[in-house]
């Protein structure tokens, strides 16, 4: 088995650690063994569902062993900061993807990228590294979604859509066909995106419209 640990231990995390157990609960020989949590944060216990707090990103930063590190992360700005921050040629990103997720034919998904259950994901799809698609999102032909891009639950995303670097798409929104979002760009839950989104800006409703730029 592989050993693999979790950065995060809040809510997406626990739920990677569930996703692990589920992929390893497919297959007739698990795949890996979680060894357990990195984080930050104060106050934590040293027991989270069932597998230990191992330290914070500093402890894991100074291993030297052979070990898969899943970052269990939505932001994409702080898992940007993480992965970058992690350089230990020793540290592999494993792309983990839940045993039920429907793919069709010419799908790439790079290092890292997080695939939970019920997704459909259909063909010419290209998503690039860091990628996180959470419950029950579906992603269209002819997509590409760059580093970093998070997508919350029942996204959708329509065929030929461009989604450049660092997106966060909030639970339910939808984006139409043919469409691009810039990078660092915020999509407000619920909303529909009826027309290309510019760079660093916020946007929400229907149809969506930027309401601020950062």
């Amino acid at each position: 088995m592989e050993k693999i640990v979790i950065v995060g231990a809040g809510g997406f995390g626990r739920e990677v650690k569930m996703l692990i157990d589920q992929i390893n609960n497919a297959n007739s020989t698990p795949l890996y063994e979680i060894e357990g949590f990195y984080d930050d944060a104060e106050g934590l216990p040293n027991l989270i569902n069932g597998i230990p707090l191992l330290g914070s990103l500093k402890n894991l930063s100074e291993r030297n062993d052979l070990i898969s590190v899943a970052l269990g992360v939505g932001i994409p700005k702080v898992k940007k900061e993480i992965a970058l921050s992690l350089k230990n040629k020793n540290f592999r990103f494993p792309t983990l993807i839940h045993p039920n997720v429907y793919m069709g034919d010419e799908v790439n998904i790079g290092k890292g990228s997080i695939i939970c259950a019920n997704n459909i994901i259909t063909c010419n799809i290209n998503m690039e590294n860091f990628v996180t698609l959470n419950l029950s999102c579906t992603t269209g032909h002819d997509t590409f979604i760059g580093d970093f891009c998070s997508f919350m639950p029942s996204v959708n995303i329509s065929g030929e859509v461009k989604i450049k670097e660092s997106v966060y798409v909030g639970t339910g929104a939808k984006i139409i066909n043919q469409l691009e979002i810039g990078e660092n760009t915020t999509i407000g839950a619920g909303a529909v995106v009826a027309k290309s989104l510019p760079a660093n800006c916020t946007a929400v409703g229907i149809p969506a419209k930027p309401i601020k730029f950062h």
